[in-house]
């Protein structure tokens, strides 16, 4: 494997993630009616919950998916293949 393959590795699969985003804000949005009942001081449809979860979840994606990668760069690709 030459090094232009590598950064390949290291390249996040945001499209997912902000796939995965945009269903759970549009089911969490379906959703507020049935759950506003067990809300408390907080209204179903709050801008700020909405903007921060997506925004937390997307970051703790990337990070799960960047330190493997980043470790994966590291090996030599035929340490890994003579390993297994």
């Amino acid at each position: 494997m030459t090094d232009i393959a590598r950064p390949d590795i290291k390249r996040p699969k945001r499209r997912r993630q902000i796939v995965g985003a945009v269903i759970g804000v549009v089911g969490a949005f379906a959703l507020t009616r049935f759950v506003s009942s067990l809300l408390y001081r907080v209204k179903p449809t709050d801008p700020l919950t909405f903007i921060t979860v997506p925004l937390i979840l997307s970051g703790v994606a990337l990070l799960a998916s960047y330190i493997p990668a980043r470790r994966a760069t590291k090996v030599d690709p035929m340490v890994a293949l003579r390993s297994e």
